[in-house]
């Protein structure tokens, strides 16, 4: 259907999708990704753009080692509904952007795939990527932080850093095997 995603009428997305699909499962979709509202006494939502953008990056990143990222970025705009607008930024900690390669490719890495450990999650860091920068690092340790370890403090106990071409770059303290 061409709904706009801001107001997606529930009993209308039941009728339709209901012969297809269990009731419970397309109400559990909707909450997951949209935000509920009433509109004269009916139910609509509002889909959430970016929880869309990723889920659907994510579904077409899972069955690729690596994309281009050209054309990754083509078939991702295509795959989420009118409307919507893909952005590389909405991927944070759940894909990898290689700028360094010709051409240039994206593949998946979840945060939510990675060792709870910090000293074994920057292991697995630098084994996927010799050096990183702060902007490329930092959604992959972010949720290692609390209040009195920020992500600066991290990198300086689990990294070492140097410049290279004028960008600062963060590279293991230790061999990685």
């Amino acid at each position: 259907e061409s709904w706009s995603f801001n107001k997606v009428p529930l009993s209308i997305c039941l009728q339709e999708l209901g012969p297809l699909e269990p009731k419970e499962m397309i109400e559990h979709i909707l909450r997951s990704y949209g935000r509920q509202t009433t509109d004269e006494g009916e139910t609509f939502f509002e889909m959430d753009e970016e929880k869309i953008c990723r889920a659907t990056a994510q579904m077409l990143l899972q069955n690729a080692v690596k994309f281009s990222l050209s054309e990754f970025q083509e078939v991702w705009q295509q795959s989420v509904p009118d409307g919507m607008t893909t952005r590389l930024d909405q991927l944070k900690g759940l894909a990898l952007v290689d700028r360094s390669s010709r051409p240039e490719t994206i593949s998946l890495l979840n945060v939510e795939d990675l060792p709870e450990d910090s000293q074994e999650r920057f292991n697995t860091l630098f084994t996927i990527r010799e050096k990183w920068t702060e902007p490329d690092i930092a959604p992959y340790i972010q949720d290692l932080c609390s209040e009195k370890q920020t992500i600066g403090a991290l990198l300086t106990k689990y990294a070492r850093s140097s410049t290279q071409n004028g960008i600062k770059v963060y590279n293991s303290r230790r061999p990685i095997s």
